[in-house]
This record gives C-alpha cells, structure tokens and sequence, in this order.
C-alpha cells in the first residue's frame, strides 16, 4: 500500500471519529499520561494490518512505541496477542476504535481469502477481488485480499478496460465496444470483455479481445467456455461462484475466479485491545 495514502485516510477516519475531541479520556487523562496496551486475537485467522497499527496510534502520539508481532499473510491463533502500544493513555483510547475496524475488516478478508484459496486447491487458477469494496476502503480491502494469498482485480473503472453487458447494449455489439475501445485504450492497455453465451464467446474472440469472463456460468459451462478459448486468451470465472462452491469450479481450466464476496460480504476477525496503565496521571 501507499503509505502516503495510508496516512491520507487513516487521517481521515481518526478525524470522523474524533470530531473536535474525545470528550472522555480528556475528561479522566491528562494529555501527559502514559500507557501499555496489547491487542489480541479473539479467534483464528490471517493477520493483516501491520501498517494500519503503526500509522494510526504514532498519528496521535509521535513518540508511541509499536511492536507488531505479526507479519501481514501470517496465521495468528486465538489468543495471541498481535501488537503491542506504548504511548500516551489519551492517544492510544483515541486511536483504538479506528485500528481496530480496520484490523479487523482487513484480516477477515485475508482470512476468507486463504480459505478460498485452500477450498479451490488449484494451482492453474488464481482468485482475486472485485470493485466490491466498501467505499474509502478499496486500498485496504485490496490489499488483504493479496494477503490471504489473491491476486487484484482492477483497483477502478481508471484502469482497465472492461467491457460489460450495458456497454455491449449500447455499443451495439462486443465487436463494435472492443474495437472503439482499442482505438482509445492503445497497445498498452488490455480489454476484457464479460460474456454469458457461447456465440458472445466466438464474437469476443474475433474481436480479439485480451481478457475472457464467463459471467454466471455454471462449473461446466466454464469448463467448456474455456476449452473453446485459444492460449493467447486470458480467461476468467465471475458472478454467483463463493467459498462455498468454488471447489465445483476446480480443473475447469479458468485462469482466474473473481469473487465478490471477498470484500462485499466478508465477517471482520475480532480482535481486543486491553489496557495495562504506567504512569497514570489523571487530570482534574
């Protein structure tokens, strides 16, 4: 991830959070005053999140001291503790909500991505994400979904040229929106087209477009989809396919299995932050 980025939204969420102040811990700390905490996992998963950690609780106390135990793609049990903060009581009560919505978004995507992965068993197929993502989130939900062991779909509509059924409709055919698109796109920029039908899938490789989808196609469309798709073609597997089913989807011969639910339906991975006090020094 971009750090400057990170620090850019991360900014924002403590502001939306924080409003002017947090009337609490100015009410009970003073601004001087010192303490520990350690953040653990509730139950097991696939940690993500190290830069999270660091850049949310140093944003509110330069001088904070964060240990991270656990590198972004590792597996962390129940119970284990993953980070440790050393900083003042006020910045660290402040900054916790926000880090840990985002940990805890995050490693349930990695989680429910490297159970994907592992359910689908297929080295010849990659999984990756959709623009499923929550909005202002798509950086980090991204990002955890390569730590779960994904690959990315496009980050935006900026940059990649994928053709999908209302462009079709009003282009009036995929071989009209493909060749309008290459005359604007270039060599440099690939063009998928999505398709559900078998005629598309001949229209679309006449067109010589870069990238296949066979939208909402069941395991043996695909499979048949994809053995009529020439090796030059990129081929890729979209719409109704979860971590429930996607085992069906093993040796179809897809390149890759988009998923939306990795980031549009996913359950955050619950973590705790406990707080151990140093120096307590309580304002008036």
């Amino acid at each position: 991830m971009n750090r400057l980025k990170v620090e850019q939204k991360i900014r924002e969420f403590l502001l939306e959070d924080l409003g002017d102040r947090d009337a609490t811990s100015e009410a009970i700390f003073s601004d001087d005053a010192k303490g520990e905490a350690v953040i653990y996992a509730k139950e097991t998963g696939v940690f993500a999140g190290e830069a999270v950690l660091t850049c949310a609780f140093s944003m509110l106390d330069p001088s904070a001291e964060i240990t991270v135990f656990k590198k972004d793609g590792e597996t962390i049990e129940k119970g284990e503790a993953a980070a440790a903060v050393k900083a003042t009581i006020r910045s660290i009560l402040g900054a916790e909500r926000t880090a840990l919505n985002l940990l805890q978004r995050m490693s349930g995507i990695a989680t429910m991505t490297s159970e994907a992965v592992k359910k689908l068993d297929s080295p010849e197929t990659a999984i990756c994400d959709t623009r499923k993502t929550a909005p202002g989130l798509r950086m980090f939900d991204k990002y955890a979904v390569r730590c779960g062991g994904g690959s990315n779909h496009r980050f935006g509509l900026h940059d990649a040229i994928m053709i999908k059924d209302n462009h079709i409709s009003f282009a009036g055919s995929i071989r009209k929106a493909v060749a309008m698109a290459r005359r604007s796109a270039g060599h440099a920029v690939k063009i998928e087209v999505e398709i559900e039908t078998e005629e598309q899938l001949l229209e679309a490789i006449e067109a010589k477009a870069d990238i296949i989808m066979f939208d909402n196609r069941t395991p043996a469309e695909v499979k048949r989809f994809a053995e009529l798709t020439p090796s030059p073609f990129i081929t890729e597997a979209s719409g109704g396919i979860d971590v429930d089913n996607i085992s069906m989807y093993r040796g179809t011969g897809v390149q890759y299995i988009s998923l939306g639910c990795l980031t549009h339906s996913v359950r955050a991975l619950d973590f705790s932050l406990l707080m151990k006090q140093e120096e307590t020094k309580h304002g008036v």
